[in-house]
């Protein structure tokens, strides 16, 4: 066994798993606190590497593409601190990091571990029930259906819709960008209705706007990672497209490579429009929107069309 305990966390690895525990100092992020304890299978390991600087070091574990729900969900956009697979090092640990980082890398080159993308997900991503409050209401996913309740301050198209509830069979994809606090963020449900649709997410029924908390709304990654756990994993393939199923892509190109995720087989277009319009007029006479809301909701519809 090898192991490595610092007060930013602690990795230990049997030979098989490398088992990751978030530190509980202060200083250690809340998503990781939140995020808990990480076993990384050998097989999803594409690489470890040790990165000693003057005062701390860091231990840096790479995953194989497509092996991990978390990394899938947020694309690389999870600051630095908040990344699970990072750990940082006090430099008089250094020759510890060094040993482990090495014990890794004999385990991949004897196990013979591939490098090429997974097949599917190696990782179980969050358990569920999850639920997150953001700054934009409460964001909760049973495994089955992702549900927003809206807040006081969300905008009042969205609160005069109520509650949104979407069934996890009808979405194709989700999307996550953090709120920097400079530049706000969102997480966006994208469903086989909704593909095309380029409202803001200020006004978008299916995301929540993320403009408080940094820190609290990148708890919203959480979601975003136990639903894309139980979409189609990005492998999936042209074969496996079944008619009338939404979680299924459609046949893809002829040279047998995948079909994208973001392109799901395209929804009757003028039905969709027409619903979106009609729905836009109902919340118009309503009074919910006045005459310049509904003229510029109404032009970001027709836009996405």
């Amino acid at each position: 066994m090898a192991e490595i305990i610092q007060r930013d966390g602690t990795w230990a690895f049997d030979g098989s798993t490398v088992r990751i525990t978030p530190g509980l100092h202060r200083s250690v992020p809340l998503f990781r606190q939140t995020y808990g304890e990480v076993a990384v299978p050998l097989e999803a390991v594409a690489g470890v590497v040790y990165e000693p600087e003057r005062k701390r070091g860091r231990l840096r574990l790479r995953l194989r593409e497509g092996a991990d729900p978390l990394l899938q969900a947020t694309g690389g956009r999870l600051p630095d601190t908040a990344d699970p697979y990072r750990l940082a090092v006090d430099i008089d640990r250094s020759g510890v990091a060094e040993y482990i980082a090495e014990e890794i890398r004999r385990a991949l080159l004897l196990e013979q571990i591939p490098k090429e993308p997974a097949k599917s997900y190696l990782l179980p991503g969050p358990p569920v029930p999850v639920s997150v409050r953001s700054s934009d209401g409460v964001v909760s996913f049973d495994g089955v259906h992702v549900r927003v309740d809206w807040s006081d301050t969300s905008d009042r198209v969205k609160r005069a819709t109520g509650p949104r509830i979407i069934d996890v069979r009808d979405l194709v994809q989700v999307e996550w960008l953090p709120n920097s606090g400079y530049e706000d963020g969102f997480l966006r449900f994208v469903t086989r209705e909704t593909v095309f649709s380029k409202l803001p997410p200020e006004k978008d029924p299916y995301s929540l706007d993320l403009w408080g908390s940094a820190r609290r709304d990148l708890l919203t990654a959480l979601v975003a990672t136990a639903v894309t756990a139980r979409l189609p994993h990005p492998s999936v393939r042209a074969g496996e497209y079944a008619p009338g199923d939404p979680t299924r892509l459609p046949a893809g190109p002829q040279d047998g490579t995948p079909r994208q995720l973001s392109a799901p087989p395209p929804p009757d277009d003028h039905d969709v429009l027409l619903r979106r319009l009609r729905e836009l007029g109902e919340l118009h006479r309503d009074g919910v929107l006045t005459d310049e809301e509904f003229a510029a909701t109404k032009a970001a519809v027709l836009r996405g069309f």
